[in-house]
């Protein structure tokens, strides 16, 4: 193992029986520190209004430290996750946006919110990992242009989970808070960024401030002594900012547990991107390319009907909860026909202890075809299916103008806390859905969801891996037939300006790229195992 691997390692250890410690009952320390135990990656400088990205990355990066999952994967040192990977591709800007490609939305490097990265980790688009994308505190070069969407080249890191949480007006859930900390990493949260909110090196927000959050940060720990300007008392947090080492203290601020936004944001506030694991699935089925845009707070069964694109393994479901604390039931079947599921495949069930985005294996796997369809059915205790749609999206977190510098000069912060909402122009990110694609049930009937909004699909989620190609299937699409006699045939008349076909179908000699009468020979001995039974 490398010897730098052997010393978070090492650290972890130490954190684990501290954990430990906590989780019998004993209380929980009075200040904690996550850079004290090898769990926190080095302070970033953002480019542009990215905080949001560098608060997600921090968060999922010391996941990957805390479970030890980053140097398992067999990288070695800090993980350096691609913030501006995220940037680009989320699905919400022109770029990126394939329900309205070309078309408006989000700017890029001007601002977004964790529900955005949220459905950008949801569908399997990153975390991405290459060295290409740093060169230091800024890494700058994946900013100044997009880098490629999808890249062989790259490693993937799959989000199981992520959990919204609040620490409570009062304070009454800030343990929980505390303790997910120890147990998972840093939780990433937001704030209204203003000097005049400033106290040194420590941010307190009025309650009765109206404005609104307008920077990311992320939460590496706490001093329950430390003092601030708030009048209800002591304690902050202690928050890994993204402007690099020259501000504040060596690039980390405090801010008030009373703060106004800080722990309190429903869907910012405190966020933790946890289970955090190399990308092991080939494929993620979906219809929700935005994510959580809305909920159907009454619906209680939702499932959503896919169409196989390969010849894959599905072994998992994903989906959010509304509420803490739901059960759930999720499905898979073969049919629906005549308004009713038939012919279950697997199941899973449980509950889960917080609201948010969940992925849980299925009890068995299940093969899937192309163009055979096959329907993942979720069932939640307490209601509350999210889905996707058309809407206007609040860019809270680092919108136009925002630059390091710039928040430091400013004496009042006022252009920090306008959002595009507040100025009258709606960020509009558009939907698009099929009808036949979701359905909800009300009352003994399902109702397809396109019939309730027509840009609107369940986020319901299918991740499946690939399963090894059979030799002379050559089109992939799980059996040998004519059309691969064909294919077969093709490449033999075309030689070349058929190179991806070339390659597949030199089954006789897979280095030679020669396609011949061996070939032919070969694929016909195939054909006869597979289709003429011995007398």
């Amino acid at each position: 193992m490398h010897p730098q691997n052997l010393g978070i390692m090492a650290k972890a250890v130490s954190l684990a029986a501290l954990v430990c410690g906590a989780a019998r009952g004993s209380d929980l320390p009075a200040s904690f520190d996550l850079r004290h135990h090898g769990t926190v990656t080095e302070v970033r400088y953002q480019s542009g209004g990215t905080c949001w990205a560098h608060g997600t990355m921090a968060a999922i990066e010391s996941n990957l430290l805390m479970t030890g999952r980053w140097a398992a994967s067999g990288q070695t040192g800090l993980p350096n996750l691609a913030e501006y990977h995220l940037d680009w591709w989320n699905g919400f800007n022109g770029q990126s946006n394939s329900d309205w490609p070309g078309h408006g939305g989000l700017v890029v490097h001007e601002g977004g919110d964790y529900l955005v990265a949220a459905a950008y980790l949801s569908r399997g688009d990153g975390a991405v990992y290459h060295p290409s994308a740093n060169d230091g505190q800024a890494d700058t070069p994946w900013y100044a242009r997009p880098p490629l969407r999808y890249d062989p080249r790259y490693a993937y890191y799959y989000v199981r989970d992520i959990e919204w949480h609040t620490a409570g007006w009062n304070l009454e859930h800030i343990d929980r808070i505390k303790q997910r900390i120890m147990t998972q990493g840093a939780m990433a949260t937001c704030m209204a960024f203003d000097m005049r909110f400033m106290s040194g090196s420590v941010h307190y927000q009025p309650r009765g401030s109206a404005m609104l959050p307008n920077h990311s940060v992320a939460i590496v720990g706490w001093d329950d002594d430390k003092v601030t300007p708030a009048p209800q008392g002591l304690g902050a947090w202690l928050c890994k900012n993204s402007w690099g080492t020259g501000y504040f203290e060596d690039g980390y601020i405090w801010i008030s547990y009373w703060d106004r936004w800080c722990c309190q944001e429903p869907d910012m506030g405190a966020v933790f991107f946890r289970d955090v694991e190399p990308m092991r699935y080939d494929r993620v089925y979906y219809h929700d390319l935005h994510g959580r845009r809305d909920t159907l707070t009454d619906c209680h069964e939702a499932f959503n009907a896919f169409w196989g694109q390969g010849r894959d393994t599905v072994e998992a479901v994903s989906f959010y909860t509304a509420v803490d604390g739901a059960a759930y039931t999720a499905v898979v079947y073969e049919s629906f026909r005549q308004g009713r599921l038939s012919g279950e495949l697997a199941r899973a069930s449980g509950t889960l202890a917080y609201r948010g985005f969940h992925t849980v294996e299925l009890d068995r796997p299940v093969e899937v075809f192309p163009a055979e369809d096959f329907f993942v059915y979720v069932w939640l205790s307490q209601g509350g299916h999210a889905y996707d749609r058309t809407s206007e999206v609040p860019v809270l977190l680092g919108g136009p103008g925002w630059e390091p510098a710039q928040a430091m000069e400013t004496s009042r912060g006022a252009f920090l806390g306008k959002t595009a909402l507040e100025d009258g122009q709606s960020v509009l990110v558009v939907s698009a859905a099929n009808p036949g694609e979701s359905y909800y049930r009300t009352g003994e009937q399902w109702v397809d969801l396109h019939d309730l909004d027509g840009s609107a699909n369940f986020c319901i989620k299918a991740l499946a891996t690939a399963r090894e190609a059979v030799a002379g299937d050559f089109n992939r699409d799980g059996r040998v037939d004519e059309r691969d006699l064909a294919v077969l045939a093709g490449a033999w008349l075309t030689q070349e300006g058929q190179e991806a076909y070339r390659r597949i179908c030199d089954i006789s000699q897979p280095d030679g790229e020669i396609i011949d009468m061996e070939d032919f020979a070969v694929f016909t001995r195939i054909w006869a195992d597979l289709h003429i039974v011995p007398r």
